[in-house]
């Protein structure tokens, strides 16, 4: 009998506490497998290869009803919620990156969520992190004392021959006794609590980056699951804590950055002006406490509607600086965008300009900036006014931007009205609000009543539950007949609105009370589902 409950996500990945007849054990971690499922050391017919055809998986995959129950991408899964899941030779899909990809979503979009995930003989300190973030959570130690047996000494970064063992690359006890077993199983052991540390801190992604770049296999893998954007992007929470560091190509397929693109181009609704004035991003966030922001703001004046053309994000409206990711990230500047780079960015700002129509486009850019943004002009026709080739921030360069503003009307500067069409998806009439305090500490309110406030670490809206009166539709969860006593646990729920993902702002409703929170999951996972929170309460009110 096992139980497995999560207490922390990030993206596919997990922390949590698997209970077992053994006893608890913090996951992800290694451990001796047969201490905890003693039934693994004669189990036979469960070792079949993950690229076997259907018919040989039917006929030789059995599970006999112990734990870790055996799937396969080719099975229909048998497991339930509380299992530990047992996928056998998944070391090998490391030899087919793409295959990888294609295995792990099969069996990811059949296998309830809550269910704790383990790779047999498949784990070394220079993959473990990216076993992780494919949403392992369980690991033995056959794979390190097999490389213990070869002779080979293993790293986080890669692997030597025995000999390093005395070289003073680690100081581990194993090395200082000489003891080449220890060592591998120590590496192990620390990458891992590595990971968990990673997870805490949901910057997992930025220490996949960094690991995989010794293994061309893991490089690909993460392209591979970065492509399946629909399944990646419902793993991601809407927002995450502390730094999004960009700092390697493939940060602009990570799924908030792509998310947080589509949604500007797809949702964002910009204010009522025909005038837009592209400028450049700066390295202080959000961009308005910076020098150079300030100055771009005085030369403009309200009058036009300023947006950012900015690298991996593309294009981040003013009213949506604050916004993880807009808020968050941070790039390394060279002032050079390599083809690649410029090909996608300007994709985003041609997306928007076709969706969005401006009398006037002012491209106050240098560099790289203003490649893309002639790129996007000339994809669509638009007549792009330069104010400026270099030195953006320059006196002569904010002069001629104020020129070539003169004469044009100030707009109304309703940044809650973008800020409600991004995230919720929807066109809410905000006259009469009013706002009062100051970054991060903001709150709007109407009438004398709050209805949202700024969350201090996402910088996204928090309605009020008189603020959700405004939202009429869609981030609902419906519970059965109870009055929420804290968080709502998964089996109080009876539906979830689609395209809530974790993290997002959802308001409870139920026949005996209404509640504001905080997803804890997304809604297709909340179907899935057995155990756990479902919903964040912030706040409760009875009917």
């Amino acid at each position: 009998m096992t139980r497995y409950n999560i207490r922390k996500r990030d993206g596919l990945a997990r922390t949590g506490i698997l209970e077992s007849d053994a006893g608890s054990h913090t996951l992800p971690a290694v451990l001796d497998a047969v201490a905890i499922f003693p039934d693994l050391t004669g189990r036979q017919e469960t070792n079949v290869p993950i690229s076997a055809p259907a018919s040989f998986v039917l006929e030789f995959l059995h599970n006999n009803g112990n734990q870790p129950v055996s799937i396969h991408p080719k099975l229909d899964n048998p497991a339930v919620s509380g299992d530990c899941v047992m996928v056998a030779s998944w070391h090998t899909a490391f030899a087919n990156p793409r295959s990888y990809a294609d295995w792990l979503i099969a069996l990811k979009e059949k296998t309830p969520v809550d269910t704790a995930w383990f790779a047999p003989g498949a784990a070394l300190p220079s993959n473990a992190a990216i076993l992780v973030y494919s949403g392992f959570d369980l690991f033995d130690y056959v794979a390190v004392d097999l490389k213990s047996a070869q002779g080979i000494f293993c790293t986080a970064d890669g692997e030597f021959s025995s000999d390093a063992l005395s070289s003073g690359i680690c100081t581990c006890p194993g090395c200082k006794a000489g003891d080449l077993r220890e060592h591998n199983r120590e590496a192990l052991r620390h990458e891992l609590a590595l990971v968990r540390k990673f997870i805490a801190q949901s910057q997992l992604r930025d220490l996949i980056e960094s690991r995989c770049r010794m293994d061309a296999a893991q490089v690909a893998i993460m392209r591979h699951l970065d492509r399946n954007y629909s399944f990646m992007e419902q793993q991601q929470p809407i927002a995450r804590g502390g730094v999004m560091r960009a700092n390697s190509a493939e940060s602009m397929q990570r799924a908030e950055v792509r998310r947080f693109a589509e949604r500007v181009v797809s949702r964002y609704i910009p204010p009522k002006t025909d005038v837009a004035v592209l400028l450049p991003c700066s390295a202080r966030k959000p961009y308005s406490l910076s020098q150079s922001h300030r100055r771009f703001q005085q030369a403009v004046g309200g009058r036009a509607h300023e947006l950012i053309v900015t690298s991996p994000l593309g294009l981040v409206p003013r009213e949506l600086e604050t916004v993880y990711p807009a808020g968050h990230y941070d790039v390394p500047v060279t002032g050079y965008w390599d083809a690649e780079e410029c090909a996608v960015i300007a994709d985003i700002l041609i997306r928007y300009f076709q969706r969005n129509q401006y009398r006037r486009v002012i491209a106050h850019l240098e560099g790289g900036a203003l490649k893309v943004a002639r790129m996007a002009a000339e994809a669509c026709g638009i007549t792009l006014e330069c104010t400026c080739e270099e030195n953006p921030t320059g006196d002569a360069a904010l002069n001629h931007l104020d020129a070539a503003l003169a004469g044009e009307r100030r707009i109304k500067d309703d940044r809650l009205h973008g800020m409600i069409s991004y995230q919720f998806g929807c066109d809410v009439d905000t006259k009469g609000t009013t706002l009062r305090g100051h970054f991060p500490e903001v709150f709007y309110s109407r009438n004398n009543v709050q209805v949202f406030s700024i969350d201090t670490v996402s910088g996204m809206l928090r309605p009020t539950l008189d603020g959700w009166n405004l939202i009429q539709s869609g981030y609902r969860v419906y519970i059965d007949d109870f009055i929420p006593e804290g968080d709502v646990l998964m089996p109080g729920v009876s539906s979830a609105d689609p395209g809530i993902r974790d993290g997002d702002e959802v308001l409870v409703i139920g026949k005996r009370a209404l509640a504001a929170g905080k997803a804890a999951l997304p809604s297709e996972d909340i179907s899935r589902s057995k155990r756990g929170v479902a919903v964040r309460v912030r706040k409760i009110k009875r009917l």
